[in-house]
This record gives C-alpha cells, structure tokens and sequence, in this order.
C-alpha cells in the first residue's frame, strides 16, 4: 500500500457525503441558507448559521424523544387521556464544537423524562453535533438516530 491509498472507508464515507450532498443541492433546500452565507451571514460563532441548525435538530430530536415517552405527539387532542403529559421546557446551554447552544428542553409532568439525546447533567457534546446533522440529513427516523 502507498502512502496516498485511500482506504475503501474513506472512500465509501467521500461516496457517500458527496452523494448526500448532490441530493441536497439538486433539491433547492440549500439555496436559502447559500444566499445567507453569500450575504455575509456568519457560519459559526454565536450568530451563526450552523449553530441554529444543530439547536434546530437538538430540539427536534428532543421532542421526538418526549413525543415516545409521554406517548403522544404535541396538539394531540386525545393528550388528556394519557397518564403523563407535556410541561414545558427549560433552557440549557451546551457546548459543541461550533460554541456554546442555548437548547429548549422539553420536560413532562410527572418528572420521569430522562433525554437520551443531551443526557440530564451533560453539558459538552463533542462530536455529536456532525452526526446529528449527517443522520437528519440522511432522513434516517429518530429509532434509527437514537440507535446511533
């Protein structure tokens, strides 16, 4: 093997980003956040771009996490019928790789939510901010992101 080979999981994880990506410019959903970064609009820091989109999936993952556990999506009509019910959020402030992100945290009556996908408690997430973004964007279901 020479020092430039390229081993075959780089070259299925290349394949495979590339492809994503094709699929995600072919579709127009990046065209908007093009033109705000065409317009100066920061990608990292505080005010940046990609700080509001992991904030955005935390919180959807989040949700989804509190929709399984309490046993009913959010607006259901039929929610007084459950046991345990939706009670709001409290912020949370997590570090990333890309700065500091104030979450939402959806939490229950009864207390018993316990979030897989930012843990009680945990307050550095280092790496998960890519592999939240690449699973969503990959429109893989939450079963298959909290498998992961």
């Amino acid at each position: 093997m020479t020092m430039n080979a390229i081993s075959p999981e780089r070259e299925e994880r290349r394949r495979r980003q590339k492809e994503l990506a094709d699929q995600l410019k072919a579709s127009g959903a990046m065209d908007e956040l093009f033109a705000k970064i065409d317009a100066g609009e920061a990608l990292t820091g505080e005010q940046g771009l990609l700080g509001g989109m992991v904030k955005a999936a935390l919180e959807r993952g989040l949700d989804a996490e509190l929709t399984e556990h309490v046993g009913y999506d959010r607006g259901d009509a039929e929610a007084s019928l459950f046991p345990n019910s939706r009670n709001g959020t409290t912020s949370k402030t997590v570090s990333t790789e890309i700065g500091d992100i104030e979450l939402a945290v959806p939490r229950d009556r009864n207390g018993s939510f316990t979030p897989m996908l930012v843990p009680k408690g945990q307050r550095r997430l280092d790496g998960l901010d890519g592999m939240i973004i690449s699973l969503y964007a990959g429109r893989m279901t939450i079963r298959d992101i909290q498998h992961h």
